[in-house]
């Protein structure tokens, strides 16, 4: 966690489900893309886990946000182009803009996969409020090139990754996406990235397997989702959650345990899967970080950084950078 996206049912992204949950579940360890966890009912789980004292990243990312998003504006003069990727339910960049009257000649772009998050966000951000806001239905790297498109060399701008996001990346992966993201803006442009830190097994453990068992509805919901989308016959209750903290590679993973040997068929995808008992399917990694790294993470992608603002309490971390 996290990611914002929703995935809408619509015949190309139900294709693609079902090409995806064919070659990953063939890989050993078994697999599937964390961005599948976040459909209707999988993104409403995920509001309810940001609620839990638990898993404070959206709690402490917004209270940064408030704390100092004046100084963060700025540090970006001529700013006259937002884009936020993966903007959830909008609180974050409204938080981020304050009262958005002082923004009368920003133009926001938003951008999601799910048309029903773009809705969602265009409201928080109100009617009325001077902003321009536009959305993109699209993957984050298409967005980009839609921004970056319709620019017309007014202003500099900011480009928003919130919510510890890149942590969803393995270091190779997280590198290849800001690299994608420099590509995609002019020298001066801005980054802000929220990352989520290390910090202890214990704290990290809780934050992915909570008491309620709300993240293991959360994660066990993809074989819902399966069953629903794709014809599959998973039994839900043959399946628990598991997390795990793997200290040197710096990341916790989130998995699906068999609870015994049993065959599951996906006639969507063409695919007939035998478990052993105590085989997993592996759903999320989330990389956590020390600051350092975060700044090394964005030099090595052709940004420099500007400021960063901690929260050593609960860990976390906002770095502003630079395209160089």
């Amino acid at each position: 966690m996290p990611h914002s996206a929703v995935q809408d049912a619509d015949p190309q992204a139900s294709e693609s489900f079902a090409h995806d949950v064919r070659c990953y579940l063939a890989l050993t360890p078994r697999q599937l893309p964390s961005r599948y966890l976040y459909d209707a009912l999988g993104s409403a789980l995920f509001e309810a886990i940001c609620a839990l004292p638990w898993y404070p990243i959206t709690r402490v990312e917004r209270r940064l946000l408030a704390l100092h998003g004046q100084d963060i504006l700025a540090h970006v003069p001529g700013l006259a182009t937002v884009a936020e990727l993966g903007p959830g339910n909008g609180h974050k960049i409204t938080t981020l803009l304050g009262t958005p009257h002082g923004h009368g000649n920003l133009v926001v772009h938003l951008i999601d996969v799910s048309v029903a998050a773009l809705d969602t966000a265009r409201r928080a951000l109100g009617m009325g409020s001077g902003l321009e806001v536009v959305t993109h239905p699209a993957t984050y790297e298409m967005g980009l090139e839609e921004v970056r498109r319709a620019r017309n060399g007014r202003g500099r701008t900011l480009v928003l990754l919130l919510g510890s996001n890149i942590g969803n990346f393995d270091p190779p992966g997280a590198h290849i996406f800001l690299k994608k993201i420099r590509a995609s803006l002019v020298e001066g442009d801005a980054l802000l990235i929220g990352v989520d830190l290390v910090k202890s097994e214990d704290r990290l453990l809780l934050a992915y397997d909570d008491p309620l068992g709300i993240t293991a509805a959360f994660n066990r919901n993809l074989l819902v989702r399966m069953n629903r989308e794709l014809c599959a016959d998973f039994d839900i209750a043959g399946f628990q959650h598991r997390a795990v903290w793997t200290a040197r590679e710096s990341r916790i993973e989130m998995h699906l345990v068999s609870a015994r040997r049993q065959r599951v068929r996906v006639p969507a995808a063409s695919l007939e899967v035998v478990f052993a008992e105590g085989e997993t399917i592996w759903t999320e990694s989330s990389y956590k970080y020390h600051p350092h790294e975060i700044s090394e993470l964005l030099e090595r992608a052709g940004f420099g950084e500007v400021r960063q603002w901690l929260d050593e309490q609960d860990g976390f971390a906002l770095t502003l950078a630079e395209a160089i």
